[in-house]
């Protein structure tokens, strides 16, 4: 089993919170941290069982009764419970009464964090990153916000860097050895996730439909989103298409990344960038095999900028400060793969390369977001297929890829 560097946090959260949601798509293991923590000390129940499953959702108020302490497993299938968790922890206050598990991102939903709020930490929970696959805490997002050239100690290049991003994170993904068996699975995840996940949470009037739109959204990661575009090819309207991605947002296959923006520059895109929150699921999507890669790289550029993405949002989870991420883009096409905020308004920009080499061309839209953040930004830097720290300048550099799970 593998350490998950956000259990500490969510220790430490059942210290003072009433009720902590582990937040994360199906299959990342939330369930094998919720066992782990609560070890033999505390009663799980699981709401994948039919049994539980209607004892919580006939009579909540009699299946909570008389639980001090509880873990309550994919609790997105019966999200009625939550109301009858918020008058349990109204009526005892100790924190740590409920760790619960969710496959889906409940806090889009407006009764369930009115219901909540202020008794319930969300703690999410995606797909292995690279440093917990290397049991070592990475040190990417410390580095670059303390103005510190990122390290590199085991460097990943060429090759088998290609067959490591198009691995993915899924642990049972992983334990696959050949590609066609780790597609085989993935194939079968987005089967069961739109059969069972999609239909918990939401009203879908052409179910048969979604994976077909998985596929076409696979084809526009690393893109501006247009739905118009996106929903033609299967013909649906710009308003059900949103509606639909959205479904795969609150389960955590996708996620819509904001535009940056500022006062000062007024000349900015509007429009939000789609990716993956799998590198791995992304590549099986898109039927693009390490044999693919090497045949031909340009398929391989929007999948590691699915993989950078991700790796930054898993170091986020367990990082003691927090942040924001987004995309930068101005008229001229200027542009920042990922913008990185911290809650004092310290930026970094993160620019991803596929090959072996950097110019000074490619810090033109790090150069731009300097300009308009002024005193605000900290660091630019440029991530290549390469092991060497290159500056470019006195606060911007191209990083090797392997700096992202570097533990020093």
């Amino acid at each position: 089993m593998y350490d998950r560097f956000v259990k500490d946090r969510i220790q430490e959260a059942l210290t003072d919170t009433r009720v902590v949601l582990i937040s994360g798509p199906r299959q990342s293991g939330k369930t094998t941290l919720a066992t782990d923590i609560a070890a033999d000390d505390i009663p799980f129940f699981t709401l994948d069982d039919a049994t539980v499953m209607t004892a919580a959702t006939e009579d909540p108020v009699g299946f909570l009764r008389g639980l001090e302490r509880a873990v309550i497993d994919e609790i997105q299938r019966a999200p009625e419970l939550l109301l009858s968790i918020k008058a349990e922890v109204d009526k005892d206050k100790s924190p740590g009464r409920f760790l619960l598990t969710g496959s889906a991102n409940l806090m889009t939903v407006p009764k369930v964090a009115d219901s909540l709020a202020g008794r319930m930490e969300v703690v999410k929970l995606l797909p292995l990153s690279r440093s917990e696959i290397q049991g070592a805490k990475s040190t990417f997002l410390d580095n670059a916000f303390n103005g510190a050239a990122p390290t590199v100690e085991t460097t990943i290049i060429g090759d088998d860097l290609i067959e490591m991003v198009l691995a993915g994170g899924y642990p049972e993904a992983l334990d696959r050895r050949r590609w066609a068996r780790r597609q085989d699975w993935y194939h079968g995840y987005v089967d069961a996730l739109v059969q069972r996940d999609v239909r918990d949470i939401a009203q879908i009037e052409q179910l048969a439909i979604m994976p077909k739109l998985l596929s076409i959204l696979a084809e526009h990661s690393g893109q501006l989103v247009n739905y118009s575009g996106v929903g033609g090819a299967i013909s649906l309207n710009h308003v059900t298409t949103q509606k639909y991605v959205r479904v795969f947002e609150s389960l955590f296959i996708v996620q819509t990344l904001q535009p940056w923006f500022t006062n000062k520059l007024k000349r900015l895109t509007k429009s939000p960038k789609l990716h993956f929150l799998d590198a791995g699921l992304l590549a099986a999507l898109r039927d693009i095999s390490p044999d693919v890669v090497r045949k031909d790289k340009t398929s391989f550029g929007a999948i590691l900028e699915t993989f950078v993405f991700s790796e930054l949002q898993k170091i986020a989870t367990w990082n003691e400060q927090r942040f924001s991420f987004s995309h930068f883009r101005d008229k001229d096409k200027n542009e920042v793969d990922v913008v990185i905020e911290n809650r004092r308004g310290e930026v970094v920009g993160v620019e991803v390369k596929s090959s072996a080499t950097v110019s000074a061309g490619d810090f033109s839209g790090i150069r731009r977001l300097a300009e308009a953040c002024g005193d605000r930004f900290v660091q630019g830097i440029v991530l290549y297929d390469h092991d060497q720290v290159v500056p470019f300048a006195e606060n911007m550099r191209a990083v090797p890829l392997s700096c992202l799970w570097s533990s020093k």
